[in-house]
């Protein structure tokens, strides 16, 4: 999805940052220029040309979108990224941050911000409008990021794992487990339901262990139907990763769920991590519901 050599207009990258307000775009936008970015938040659609146009910098470029601007839309953002590549030679990068609309309300209440798109109304109201306006661009994503639990000290981590190397065609992979009755993580491309393997939950000396523990995944192993399960999921994994990236995709999230996302989905997930790695896939591994325990 982008170069790694310089592109006619003197860029070697450009990531545009958008997503609903209160996601964590200016604290993306501030990562990046950490990074070494050369970046500009708010930045009017109308006005790339012309930046593009100009000097020709070595440094990477992060734009910042938001709905806000007045020549915002769905439609001028989509012919944007087209043009980029027609005129420039540029294959921009798409970020996406999201949030469940729950935890943005909470943060709009913790703050006593207005929502720009609802200032005289609720911010669930706001909020709604945004996520609609965003469908078809979220959909045209490269690279999607749920900040619904993480930090701002985790989504630097997330970002320095996932944007820090060189563009080229290494793919990222993230390995998530999680509990259904949280449901499933947005983002996740493939999941796996790991429920119907035996429950370490329910032996008295397993119970208060979890997953990265090798007597869970002992136990988890030791289900007569483990063996074909993960060789079946493994095999797709190795067959299909290379695909995406021929595709352009430079993040792929794999999902393994469970019915508390403490046991079986997180040796599931440790287990297909170690795979890939050995693979040579640059692999990171999430654990939704013990990373909520840890604060």
């Amino acid at each position: 999805m982008t170069q790694s050599g310089p592109t006619q207009a003197g860029h070697h990258r450009v990531i545009l940052v958008t997503g609903p307000s209160g996601a964590g775009r200016s604290t993306a936008i501030n990562v990046l220029e950490d990074m070494g970015f050369e970046a500009i938040d708010n930045l009017p659609l109308s006005l790339l040309p012309r930046l593009l146009d100009g000097t020709p910098t070595a440094r990477p470029l992060a734009l910042g979108l938001d709905a806000r601007n007045r020549d915002f839309s769905t439609n001028a953002l989509i012919e944007t990224i087209d043009t980029l590549d027609s005129r420039y030679g540029i294959a921009a990068e798409l970020l996406f941050l999201d949030c469940r609309d729950d935890e943005l309300q909470h943060r709009y209440s913790a703050t006593r911000r207005r929502h720009p798109l609802a200032p005289a109304e609720s911010p669930a109201i706001g909020i709604a409008r945004e996520k609609d306006l965003l469908t078809p661009i979220r959909a045209r994503a490269d690279i999607l990021i749920d900040t619904t639990d993480l930090s701002p000290h985790q989504l630097r981590d997330e970002l320095h794992r996932l944007l820090h190397a060189e563009p080229g065609p290494q793919m990222a992979v993230t390995i998530n487990s999680f509990s259904y009755k949280r449901g499933l993580p947005r983002g996740v491309d493939m999941v796996f339901d790991g429920r119907f393997l035996r429950n370490p939950y329910w032996v008295p000396e397993l119970r208060d262990q979890d997953g990265r523990d090798a007597a869970i995944a002992d136990y988890v192993r030791g289900d007569p139907r483990f063996d074909a399960f993960f060789a079946h999921v493994r095999a797709l994994a190795v067959m299909l990763l290379p695909a995406y990236v021929d595709e352009g995709k430079t993040h792929f999230a794999i999902g393994f769920g469970c019915s508390g996302g403490r046991h079986r989905s997180v040796a599931l997930a440790e287990m297909l991590g170690k795979a890939l790695a050995e693979e040579g896939w640059q692999v990171s591994i999430r654990h939704r519901e013990l990373d909520r325990d840890q604060g």
